[in-house]
C-alpha cells in the first residue's frame, strides 16, 4: 500500500472536497470528527469540514448489515460494507452513542474503504467506558446504516458475565433461526462463534439436498478457492436477516475452524484440497484468511501474521477467556483409520496406539502453547476458558461403531443381551463386545492425544478452574475433562451447529435420543449428548459458578419453527469440585 506524506493526505482530502469521492455526514457526524486511517495532526479543520460535508455523487447502500467485535474494556470494533455502484474509494463516516437515538454521540469519524478490502469497514473504537451498551451507525452521504448495539467488557469485580455460544453456520443447509433466537436475549456481554462462520463447498457439496427448495443455494456455484470467492461467500452470508440481526445485537469475538478454508484443515493442507487441480494450498489459505478479517470483526493481533488470531479477553476478575488456534498455525495432518488396516482387513492396534502417543504430534504449536501459559499464569480470575474449535473431551467408542461394523441399536441391544443372558451370546458377538474402544473423531483433540495431556497438565498445575468451548460437530456435548491419571481438571461444553447437520444424518435410521443415550452410556466422561438438535448455548459465570444451557429449535428446513429447552449444567470452583453436576 502507498504510503502518503502529510502534505500528500493534505492534497488527497482536497480532492474529496473538491468533487472526487467526498462523503456528506449531513447532520449524522459532529464536526470534531476525525478521519480514521490518518494521523490527527495531518489534518485541517477545514479540510475536515470539506470532507464531511460535500455530498458523494454515486448511490450506495448498507446490504450486508453491521457488526461489533473483540470488545475489551476501553476499546471495540465495529464494522460494515458499503455497496456502491461506481465502486473506488468510499468514506463512510461512523459514530457512536450511548443511547439508540444518537443523541449522546461519544465517538464518531471517517473511515476509508476502497475495492482493495472488499468495500469493508472496520473501525477499532478507542477511549470507551467498561461494561457499557454502545450503539454505532455508519452512513455514505445521506445514506445510512442499519444500527448495531455493542458492549465493552467490565473491569474489576464482576458478578456475572454471560455469552452466548455458536459453531457450524451453514446457509445451504437451513435456516439460521439459532441467530434470530440469541439476538432476543438480554445480558449478553458477547457472542463466541467456534468457527466453521461459512462453509466452502459449491451447490453440489455436503449438506446442500434442499437447498434450492430453501432458496438458500450458494454463490458463487462453485467451491472456493479464490478470494473473489470467498469474499462473495462471505456476502451472501451477510444478507441473511438472522445473522444481521443476531450481529447488531451484540459484539462477536471470532475464531474460524476448516470450513473457512476447506474440510479439515491442517498447517500444510486439507482434505477438501487437492493441489493437482485446485493449486497451491498456501495460497488458497491466503485468500480465506484475507476475506475472513475482511468480513468479520475480528482484530488482527499481527498484521503481519493473519493467520495468527489467539488472543485473551479479560472480564474483570471473574473469567479470562483465551481463544485459540486449532487448525492453521502448527496442526499435524490428521491420522485415518484406513492407514491401520492390514491386507487381511485386520486393525493394527499396537501401531495406531504407538502413533496417537506420538510426544511430537502438535495441534496448538510450541508458540501457541507458551503464550496460552503465559497467559494462563497471569491471570487471576476465577474462570479460565477455552474458546477453540473441536472436542477436548475424550470419545472413545467400541471399535465396531466407529468403523461402522455395527449399528448404535444393534450395538445397544447387544449390550443388553451380555447383561442379561450372557450365556446365549455367540461366538461373533462376544468377538464384537471385546473389541477396544477408539476415538470416534481422530481431527479432534482425541487424534493428538500428547497435546491434549499437556494443556490439561498446564491448568491443572497453575491450579485453574477450566472451562473449555468446543464446537465443529454439530452436535452439543458435556464431558468432564481428566488426564491419563484420572484427575479432573476442567469441563468441556460442546455447542451443537447453527444449522449443519447432526448425526442424525449419519444415522437416519436410528433415533437420535437412543444414539444419545447409548453415548452417554459408553463414554465414560460424557455427561450429556444431543445428536438430533441444532441450536446454540448461554454460557453464565458467577464466582460461585460457571454454567451452561443448551437451546434448541425444531427445524432449520421450515421458517416457522419452535424453540426447545435443552439440558443445564454447571461446575463448581475449586480443586475438588471440577466435574460437570447438575443445575
Amino acid at each position: 500500500m502507498t504510503t502518503r506524506t502529510p502534505t500528500q493526505r493534505r492534497r488527497f482530502l482536497r480532492h474529496f472536497a473538491m468533487g472526487g469521492v467526498a462523503a456528506s455526514a449531513g447532520s449524522l457526524l459532529p464536526l470534531r470528527a476525525m478521519a480514521h486511517g490518518f494521523e490527527a495532526d495531518d489534518l485541517q479543520s477545514d479540510e475536515l469540514r470539506s470532507l464531511a460535508h460535500f455530498p458523494h455523487r454515486h448511490k450506495v447502500s448498507f446490504e450486508h448489515g453491521v457488526a461489533s467485535g473483540d470488545p475489551l474494556a476501553r476499546k471495540v470494533i465495529i464494522w460494515t460494507r458499503v455497496t456502491s455502484e461506481r465502486g473506488g474509494i468510499v468514506p463512510v463516516k461512523w459514530e457512536m452513542a450511548l443511547d439508540a437515538a444518537f443523541r449522546r454521540v461519544v465517538r464518531a469519524g471517517i473511515a476509508l474503504t476502497d475495492g482493495r478490502k472488499d468495500h469493508t469497514v472496520k473501525v477499532d473504537v478507542s477511549g470507551l467506558k467498561p461494561d457499557t451498551v454502545y450503539h454505532y451507525r455508519f452512513a455514505v452521504g445521506h445514506t445510512a446504516s442499519p444500527a448495531g448495539r455493542t458492549r465493552t467488557l467490565p473491569v474489576g469485580s464482576v458478578a456475572q458475565v454471560k455469552l452466548a455460544v455458536f459453531t457450524c453456520s451453514n446457509f445451504p443447509a437451513g435456516y439460521f433461526h439459532a441467530y434470530r433466537e440469541a439476538a432476543k436475549l438480554e445480558g449478553i456481554h458477547a457472542a463466541v462463534h467456534l468457527g466453521d462462520y461459512i462453509y466452502e463447498y459449491g451447490r453440489d457439496g455436503y449438506a446442500s439436498t434442499d437447498a434450492a427448495a430453501l432458496g438458500r443455494e450458494v454463490l458463487p456455484a462453485g467451491e472456493l478457492l479464490t478470494l473473489d470467492d470467498y469474499r462473495q461467500r462471505y456476502a451472501q452470508y451477510h444478507t441473511d436477516a438472522d445473522l444481521q440481526a443476531v450481529h447488531a445485537a451484540m459484539p462477536f469475538i471470532n475464531v474460524w475452524d476448516d470450513h473457512e478454508i476447506a474440510n479439515d484443515t491442517w498447517k500444510d493442507g486439507a482434505e477438501n484440497h487437492d493441489p493437482a487441480t485446485e493449486g497451491e494450498f498456501t495460497v488458497r489459505r491466503a485468500a480465506a484468511l484475507q476475506a475472513f478479517h475482511e468480513w468479520l470483526p475480528i482484530r488482527t493481533p499481527d498484521p503481519r501474521r493473519p493467520q495468527q488470531i489467539n488472543r485473551s479477553f479479560a472480564f474483570g476478575n471473574l473469567l479470562a477467556l483465551h481463544m485459540l488456534d486449532t487448525r492453521v498455525i502448527a496442526r499435524d495432518q490428521q491420522m485415518e483409520y484406513a492407514n491401520y488396516f492390514g491386507s487381511d482387513g485386520s486393525f493394527d492396534v499396537q501401531r495406531f496406539a504407538a502413533d496417537l502417543a506420538d510426544t511430537d504430534r502438535q495441534l496448538l504449536g510450541a508458540e501457541q502453547l507458551l503464550w496460552l501459559q503465559d497467559q494462563l499464569a497471569a491471570s487471576g480470575a476465577t474462570w479460565q476458558m477455552l474458546g477453540q474449535q473441536v472436542l477436548m473431551g475424550r470419545m472413545n467408542i467400541p471399535a465396531p461403531l466407529v468403523l461402522g461394523q455395527i449399528s448404535f441399536s444393534a450395538y445397544s441391544a447387544l449390550l443388553y443381551k451380555a447383561q442379561t443372558v450372557p450365556a446365549t451370546l455367540t461366538p461373533q458377538e462376544q468377538f464384537i463386545l471385546a473389541q477396544p474402544a477408539i476415538p470416534y473423531n481422530l481431527d479432534a483433540w482425541d487424534g493428538y492425544a500428547m497435546a491434549r495431556e499437556t494443556v490439561l497438565a498446564m491448568a491443572r498445575g497453575l491450579n485453574k478452574n477450566l472451562v473449555v468451548l468446543a464446537g465443529d460437530t454439530h452436535n452439543a456435548w458435556a464431558s468432564d475433562l481428566e488426564d491419563y491419571q484420572g484427575n479432573a481438571v476442567g469441563v468441556e461444553f460442546a455447542v451443537a451447529s447453527v444449522s449443519s447437520p447432526g448425526l442424525e444424518e449419519y444415522f437416519p435410521t436410528e433415533n437420535p435420543l437412543a444414539v444419545a443415550a447409548g453415548l452417554e452410556a459408553i463414554i465414560g466422561p460424557l455427561k450429556y449428548a444431543n445428536t438430533g438438535d441444532r441450536g446454540y448455548m448461554v454460557v453464565t459465570a458467577t464466582p460461585g459458578e460457571c454454567r451452561c444451557d443448551w437451546r434448541y429449535v425444531s427445524t432449520v428446513k421450515a421458517e416457522e419453527y419452535t424453540t426447545l429447552a435443552g439440558k443445564s449444567l454447571r461446575t463448581l470452583p475449586g480443586a475438588a469440585q471440577r466435574r460437570l453436576m447438575a443445575v
